[in-house]
């Protein structure tokens, strides 16, 4: 079993991730792509996350709008969505589970071979949640690449 330090440093390290995790869920900036036109004043650069979608213009600009229904949305943009939501919450599990096992926490017994168990499993339980985005993140870069060398896409919206 490792020591309290190392136990530490690795919740302290999962929290940070659970917070980028969370950050990077919420933020619009997943897929950017601009449209310039004849001149730059009809330059618009819009954002598009898993929320919402946002249009900045040249002239300074900002306007968002939130998706109205998931319905309307594609069966990718679903997916990464439910996997970002289930790699948050399988993420937190794990924290509370390894926090539990941690040598510095007098929760559960006095067995510390039952507490490395727990911490193992916290562990474990985190790396599943942190799969569930990485492969979330990975589907969403695959389509946006395949969609941007896809030849029938203009090029002014590259």
């Amino acid at each position: 079993m490792a020591n309290s330090g190392v136990q530490l440093l690795g919740f302290g390290l999962s929290l940070i991730g659970i917070i980028g995790l969370i950050v990077g869920t919420v933020l619009p900036q997943w897929k950017m792509s601009a449209y310039v036109g004849d001149s730059i004043i009809t330059a618009v650069a819009t954002y598009q996350g898993l929320w919402m979608s946002c249009a900045f213009q040249s002239t300074g600009q900002l306007q968002c709008k939130i998706y109205d229904s998931i319905l309307q949305l594609d069966s990718d943009l679903q997916a990464t969505r439910a996997l970002m939501i289930v790699g948050i919450i399988i993420s937190i599990a794990g924290l509370g589970v390894a926090c539990i096992g941690m040598k510095c926490t007098t929760c559960g017994a006095d067995d510390k071979v039952r507490k490395s168990r727990t911490a193992m499993t916290g562990g474990i339980i985190l790396l599943v949640g942190a799969l569930c985005a990485i492969v979330a993140c990975s589907w969403f870069a695959h389509n946006v690449i395949r969609a941007f060398y896809n030849p029938f896409t203009p090029v002014n919206t590259k």
